[in-house]
């Protein structure tokens, strides 16, 4: 049985990661081997997540894992002392209909696993009234439960103790109370944070944020409050995509959910990456080439230069499949235009060109039936994946992949596409990312 928690909000900005971050850091400095989750589909916090307290991350998604899968994803906390789940947006935030086992958000998490919440309330510009708040998320939902809150930008003294009369009021535990404090504030980018690997001061930040951990929140009532799980038996995750993958991995080629990447070895799969940017071709004895998402339109004139990886890909791709996702994709198109206008030669293996000139969000859950097989998915294979970029499509002219559809069952446009390739490759990609196979 190991105990968990989970860290929410109210809503977006409230300093949810700072708070994760510090609590990892400055737990793992007391000893405890803590195993953080992330909610939903994010690539960017569990890597941060990872730095901070030496262990992998994982996503539990309610919408887009099936209750086995989900359930299942907590033997990756074997060996831990403690669970610390990062929420996203507000703690009752999803879409709008529900998936696998939830509408996403992450109360559908602390009411599976029976981990409390510690809620992380923004306390800026009100007093009283963020009890009110507090106690409204504590209220909401009754198999849902609320072990405490830590009260984050608080002015003065004076701030705090008006704060804290009204949670004494309400009945709610104040856990911590952390100042405002710009010095820790991570830079953002179009996707979100910048990726954990651009950080060059990122243990310099996570040591400061554990320093406010330490100073303002009752660590040892933190962890008394945590709820017991027992750990279920790992099932099959997704099918890996062959016997020996070669993944290209870099910080254009960044965006793979870790549980994949896990699920994939666990099933005897070989991992081989490779670096596009370094121009790196992938390994010709692999069995397929997966091109996972990331930021290609940042290095759209390196990727054009390589021409070490584009012969290399292309020569993989005229008899061995090739997959690539979002950026991926864009990748193994003819084309991709930045956000100065300017063109860049891609992979050329499909016939897809797209653009950044004009932005456009592309943002949630994706459900896909295959028109045809990918990588370790048959024909007629439903996935649930998530879809997120700015980029709009000039061209694609080939076949599509899949009939894919939103959240809510309404079909988009972004079908993904493939070609047979002369000598027998199968070169596809798409625009969502793969999660799971849908039950």
């Amino acid at each position: 049985m190991i105990p968990g928690l989970i860290i929410s909000a109210p809503a977006s900005g409230t300093g949810k990661t700072t708070v994760m971050l510090g609590l990892l850091a400055a737990l793992r400095d007391r000893g405890l081997v803590v195993q953080p989750y992330k909610n939903g589909p994010d690539y960017i916090d569990p890597a941060f997540h990872r730095a901070a307290s030496g262990r992998w991350s994982f996503n539990l998604d309610s919408w887009a894992m099936p209750g086995a899968m989900l359930d299942g994803m907590l033997a990756e906390a074997t060996g831990a002392d403690l669970v610390l789940a990062e929420g996203s947006m507000g703690l009752f935030d999803g879409v709008a209909a529900p998936g696998a086992c939830g509408n996403g958000a992450t109360a559908d998490l602390a009411q599976r696993m029976g981990w409390p919440v510690v809620v992380v309330i923004d306390a800026s510009g009100q007093a009283q009234t963020a009890a009110a708040v507090a106690l409204g998320l504590a209220r909401f939902r009754p198999g849902v439960r609320v072990a405490g809150v830590i009260l984050n930008r608080i002015a003065s003294p004076r701030h705090e103790a008006l704060v804290r009369k009204g949670m004494d009021e309400a009945g709610l535990t104040v856990l911590g109370v952390l100042p405002k404090r710009a010095a820790i504030a991570m830079p953002e980018r179009h996707l979100g944070l910048v990726q954990a690997e651009e950080q060059p001061a990122l243990q310099a930040l996570i040591a400061e944020a554990a320093g406010l951990m330490r100073v303002g929140v009752d660590l040892d009532a933190l962890v008394a409050a945590a709820a017991s799980t027992a750990l279920r038996a790992l099932p099959a995750g997704v099918m890996p995509p062959g016997q020996r993958i070669a993944l290209a991995r870099d910080a254009a080629f960044s965006f793979v959910y870790p549980h994949l990447l896990h699920g994939w070895r666990a099933a005897g799969a070989e991992v081989l990456p490779f670096s596009p940017l370094a121009d790196e071709a992938p390994d010709p004895s692999a069995d397929v080439c997966w091109l996972p998402g990331g930021y290609p339109e940042l290095h759209a004139g390196a990727l054009a230069a390589a021409e070490g990886f584009r012969a290399g890909l292309q020569a993989f791709a005229a008899g061995k499949p090739v997959h690539g996702e979002c950026g991926g994709y864009m990748v193994m198109g003819e084309g991709l235009v930045d956000k100065d206008g300017t063109r860049h030669r891609m992979a050329g293996l499909l016939g897809l060109v797209t653009s950044y000139a004009s932005r456009k969000m592309h943002l949630g859950y994706r459900r896909a039936v295959l028109a045809q097989s990918i990588p370790g998915q048959a024909t007629g294979a439903v996935l649930s994946g998530h879809e997120f970029h700015y980029s709009t499509i000039l061209d694609q002219p080939d076949a599509p992949l899949a009939e894919v559809s939103d959240a809510t069952g309404v079909t988009v446009s972004e079908t993904g596409s493939y070609r047979l390739q002369s000598g027998g490759g199968l070169s596809s990609g798409t625009y969502f990312h793969l999660i799971a196979g849908a039950e």
